[in-house]
């Protein structure tokens, strides 16, 4: 017999804030919180301000061996679980779940580079840990004392969201009772920012930072690299009611495809992608027309945010969903760009809003319901889609509890 799948507890960490409440209250205001990124001043960047990692989880030894990606993902599972109010013998047999990017800090990792050869000296004896991609995943269960089914994910901008439907299934189909899902990523690191520019997929336009994520607008011209982590206690229902549990959403669909096409740009008729958004729609058993709002993956990129319009236009058919795009407010958190667009949208469904597309002006396509302008609507279904390099595709639709 399946089980409904709950979230439970959410732990955010984001340059909008550190909770769902505190994260709304600026969406409201519209305040956002975009600069120069500090190593090319050609390129804005959304940073997390003041982010101290040991306010959250305590002293610990392993901690010097995350990198800032995987210090966010950390973070923000052990807020996760402290927010749930779980029990220590409840987290034994937890699953954990997680979508984690490579660390790109070429630069502060290894500063004394000179004409090739690396001056391996100053590393410390285990620093190739800041570069395995399960090095918080093994941090989370020291400190959580978690011992159950446990996946890294690394498909790219897909992985924290694919993450989370992973273990979405495992309880589902009576796997686990509990898991811990979600994502950290920062690519605000010289080497990130380098790696993105020199693809050329960031916005380097001589315009204010808060100006230059503009998602679906006929002049964009690239994205603009965030930061964050974002991570939930997922249950199934009666472990939840069993202990009487806060719920927060319910998670009832999950899609899942690889385009097969191309190592950066998305397949030109989206096939494969439209068969991972229906897959999830399907799963949850409602028909497109019946989602409140969808969560695009929205990068303001020229390629990716075409076809993502071409892709609404096929599922939809003329119905007038709207189309939000968070990435205009926090910046693209790459690998964790999922978990922390799940933590925006439990925060939407949670206050019955939808916020605008901020910078758009003139849409690229105008069949597309994009969110102009903020309004309140009853939020019972959202869709949130995400791609990724390497032509991943993944969709979640997620159901307010309240509701």
């Amino acid at each position: 017999m399946e089980s409904q799948v709950v979230i439970t507890g959410i732990g955010v960490v984001s340059a909008l804030g550190n909770s769902i409440d505190e994260i709304f209250v600026n969406l409201r205001s519209g305040n956002v919180f975009f600069d120069r990124s500090a190593h090319d001043d050609s390129v804005a960047a959304s940073p997390v301000q003041d982010f101290q990692i040991r306010k959250i989880v305590g002293r610990n030894k392993n901690i010097k061996y995350l990198n800032r990606g995987a210090g966010f993902m950390v973070a923000s599972a052990v807020m996760a679980v402290n927010h749930a109010g779980l029990e220590k013998k409840e987290m034994q047999s937890a699953g954990l779940f997680i979508g984690q990017g490579p660390n790109l800090d070429l630069d502060g990792e290894f500063p004394e580079i000179k004409d090739g050869p690396i001056d391996w000296d100053p590393q410390p004896a285990l620093w190739m840990l800041k570069f395995l991609p399960n090095t918080a995943a093994a941090v989370i269960t020291m400190l959580a004392g978690i011992h159950g089914e446990n996946l890294t994910v690394g498909t790219a901008c897909a992985a924290s969201l694919q993450a989370i439907g992973e273990g979405y299934r495992k309880i589902k189909n009576g796997y686990l009772d509990v898991a811990i899902c979600g994502g950290g990523d920062s690519r605000l690191s010289k080497g990130g920012i380098f790696a993105y520019k020199k693809a050329q997929a960031l916005c380097t336009e001589d315009i204010p930072p808060s100006e230059a994520s503009r998602p679906f607008d006929e002049k964009r011209s690239g994205f603009v690299p965030g930061e964050g982590g974002a991570c939930f206690v997922l249950e199934s229902l009666a472990h939840a009611r069993q202990r009487g549990a806060t719920i927060y959403g319910e998670i009832c669909g999950y899609g899942v495809s690889m385009d097969g096409y191309n190592m950066t740009a998305p397949a030109p008729d989206g096939a494969w992608a439209e068969i991972a958004v229906n897959s999830a729609i399907k799963e949850a058993g409602i028909r497109p027309e019946q989602i409140s709002a969808v969560s695009s993956h929205g990068t303001g990129t020229l390629l990716n945010d075409k076809r993502e319009a071409d892709l609404l236009n096929r599922i939809f058919k003329g119905h007038r969903v709207p189309v939000i795009a968070l990435k205009s407010w926090i910046g693209h958190l790459a690998s964790a760009c999922g978990s922390m667009e799940l933590a925006i949208c439990l925060s939407l469904m949670k206050h019955h809003y939808l916020p605008e597309i901020r910078n758009l002006s003139r849409p690229c396509d105008n069949q597309v319901n994009f969110v102009r302008k903020g309004f309140n609507t009853t939020l019972k279904t959202l869709l949130i889609e995400n791609f990724g390099f390497g032509g991943q595709n993944c969709a979640l639709v997620v159901k307010n509890w309240a509701d």
